[in-house]
């Protein structure tokens, strides 16, 4: 193998092509309730 990459493809790709996309953040951060019923249920088993 060469050291050296081969750009041919990355300079004839169109941006064009691609596909919009929506994304959606999700918030997945626990409450304080949540947490120590989590702890307690550990404990217990």
């Amino acid at each position: 193998m060469s050291d050296k990459l081969d750009l041919a493809e990355v300079e004839k790709f169109g941006k064009l092509k691609l596909k919009k996309t929506n994304t959606e953040e999700k918030n997945t951060l626990l409450c304080k309730d949540t947490i120590q019923q989590e702890k307690e249920c550990v404990q217990t088993s």
